[in-house]
């Protein structure tokens, strides 16, 4: 493992409190932690992490720098003012765990490589399960040279570390990948909502696709555990961050001149979810909104 003496982290949420936790207990270094909120905090500070009074000092007194935040305007506000570019040192490394958008990831590394230290994207996959067990999946995009240097970190948190290519292509996998959950999450809500219409139990109906060749892990995860039941709490993966996830796609094909019709219609459904009250909810709170509930 590289020599990253100290580790710092911000941003303490669903996902990042653990991460961190995990960085604490297997990585063999200092970490240092900082987040808005005390709670998260007072808990880490409990297990051995050190605290950070800001932005500032956790990015000054850390050799390598990871970032657990909810989109690409968090990490903004994180690089631009009293923050990143302003303190980061030559030799420094920042890592993005967050999805963000791929064109701000490369403006970033760009400003990051002028001043001598670098950026990668290592965007993390899986539930907030996952990641207090430290089985995430971790799609990275950075040189093969720093892919080495900090891999044996990732894997603190992750059991599936991929080297996706340069800075960006993490955030271009880990973008498809969500936009393909969106997509076959709605095509799971339209069968449920055609199967209750026309007297067939949803539950049925999803354990004999899942013997077929529409299966899928969003079947068995979001289909069975969500869907059905009609389970779509607070404090997961909300809507409003689905749709968030997707508009980066929809970047992407912007970009790219390629019309994503089913993507498109995807974040039609998602914020109709959200105008309807569900921006707060697990995004497949998109089946209660389907064919009148």
């Amino acid at each position: 493992m590289a020599d990253y003496r100290t580790i710092g982290f911000i941003g303490l949420g669903v996902m990042g409190e653990p991460i961190c936790r995990n960085l604490v207990k297997k990585s063999g270094k200092r970490v240092l932690a900082f987040d808005l909120s005390a709670e998260p905090l007072a808990r880490l500070r409990d297990e051995g992490a050190g605290i950070a009074a800001s932005v500032a000092e956790a990015i000054k007194q850390s050799e390598l720098l990871f970032l657990c935040l909810p989109s690409a305007k968090h990490v903004r506000a994180v690089f631009e003012g009293d923050g990143i570019l302003k303190n980061i040192r030559t030799g420094q490394v920042v890592v993005d765990l967050g999805t963000s958008s791929v064109s701000q990831t490369r403006d970033f590394a760009r400003q990051l490589q002028a001043k001598g230290a670098a950026w990668a994207d290592a965007p993390i996959a899986r539930t907030r399960q996952a990641a207090q067990d430290g089985t995430l999946s971790v799609m990275v995009g950075t040189t093969p040279e720093l892919y080495a240097a900090i891999e044996p970190l990732i894997r603190c948190f992750a059991t599936d570390v991929t080297h996706c290519g340069d800075v960006g292509a993490g955030q271009v996998t880990k973008i498809l990948n969500n936009m393909v959950l969106f997509e076959t999450v709605n095509a799971l809500s339209e069968a449920v909502a055609l199967a209750k219409h026309n007297g067939v139990d949803p539950k049925l109906l999803l354990d004999t696709l899942s013997k077929g060749s529409a299966d899928s892990f969003a079947l068995r995860n979001h289909g069975m555990k969500a869907i059905v039941p009609g389970a779509f709490p607070e404090r997961a993966f909300s809507t409003e961050y689905a749709l968030k996830d997707l508009s980066y796609a929809l970047e992407l094909a912007g970009d790219a001149g390629i019309r994503i019709r089913g993507a498109e219609l995807v974040g039609t459904i998602l914020q109709e979810a959200i105008n309807a009250g569900s921006g707060d909810n697990y995004f497949p709170v998109i089946a209660k909104h389907i064919g009148g509930g």
